[in-house]
């Protein structure tokens, strides 16, 4: 499929990662009803989160599969910065935690302060994190036509995705949108990839690049 096919009207628009930057202009497009598992986490590899859509979220987040990184990030409440001192612009920080089973990041989700271990948010997140899974189920089954967005895949893992929707859906119309960076390169262009279902783009490598943004979201519409 070309970029021109898929730039049309679906019920549901779905980010499959890798990071938090197709939920971010999907938000800016208007494209994005409410928060999906995947809108603000870390995941590098699409076979990770085919795994974990085969396996339906099982144990996703388990506590006992946690741990922490010494990474840092920002503290978001669905995307929205969360202020230690607003009058100053001071930004609170969070803990990159990360899922050993299915190899999956938690970048904004649980706040960095002193003395008090990243644990004690759990509880809270594992209710926020269900909420978005059963959202997610839910509007997946009542939904005619989705549209799924990745930033980075091979074709192998496209493939095996393409798989499993086809699955998951039962014969629901289904889109697959794949922006693979590439250094160097002035304007994206597509992939002859040739998949049934599937628009694959070779993209400047910048994920938080607009103008690249505006161009491929361009058209794209919900119900």
């Amino acid at each position: 499929m070309n970029l021109q096919e898929i730039q049309k009207e679906y019920d549901l628009i779905i980010s499959l990662g890798s990071s938090c930057s197709p939920a971010i202009n999907m938000r800016r497009y208007g494209l994005r009803r409410f928060a999906m598992p995947l809108d603000w986490m870390i995941s590098s590899s699409l076979g990770d989160v085919n795994r974990l859509l085969s396996s339906r979220f099982n144990r996703f987040m388990a506590l006992e599969n946690l741990s922490r990184l010494e990474e840092t990030h920002f503290f978001l409440n669905d995307g929205n910065p969360v202020y230690d001192d607003p009058a100053r612009g001071s930004l609170s920080q969070s803990h990159f935690i990360r899922d050993s089973m299915y190899n999956i990041i938690s970048a904004h989700d649980f706040p960095l302060i002193p003395n008090v271990d990243w644990r004690a948010f759990y509880p809270a997140y594992r209710q926020k994190l269900d909420r978005r899974i059963t959202r997610f189920w839910a509007s997946l089954m009542a939904s005619s036509s989705i549209l799924f967005i990745r930033w980075s895949a091979s074709y192998e893992q496209v493939y095996e995705l393409r798989e499993i929707v086809s699955v998951l859906l039962g014969g629901k119309s289904f889109t697959i949108l794949i922006l693979n960076p590439s250094e160097h390169l002035p304007v994206s262009r597509e992939l002859p990839w040739g998949m049934e279902h599937v628009c694959a783009l070779e993209v400047p490598n910048d994920m938080n690049d607009y103008a690249n943004w505006d161009y491929i979201l361009s058209g794209i519409r919900l119900k």
